[in-house]
């Protein structure tokens, strides 16, 4: 089962990322998903104040705004996708990656096939 793991890094007071692992160990954790032969896809996204959000209104008009969310704590910092035999061994990536630490979070999907 293809499950999406969600980097979230939190933010402080003045709206850093706190934390920050060191780039080793991302590259030590992407080799060691790669080599248990669970890695599917995976990529880190630009700074969030790239970022916009857009919403459709009830005439049709697009609405577009800056940044992900109005109040948040944390920001998305990238994804993995992992294809593991179920939930708990999606749970065991997420606690080994550095994202986890250092106030960060890993939020686990489960992706839903639309085959066919």
């Amino acid at each position: 089962m293809k499950y999406l793991m969600l980097i979230n890094a939190a933010l402080d007071a003045d709206g850093a990322p706190t934390g920050c692992s060191m780039p080793e160990d991302w590259m030590l954790f992407d080799k060691s998903l790669k080599e248990a032969g669970v890695y599917v896809g995976g990529d880190s996204v630009a700074d969030f104040t790239t970022a916009a959000s857009v919403r459709v209104d009830e005439r049709g008009e697009r609405l577009v705004t800056d940044g992900p969310f109005a109040e948040s704590r944390e920001v998305l910092g990238g994804y993995f996708v992992v294809d593991v035999p179920d939930l708990d061994v999606a749970l065991d990536w997420a606690a080994r990656c550095p994202g986890a630490r250092d106030g960060g979070s890993i939020v686990v999907r489960p992706l839903a096939g639309y085959e066919g």
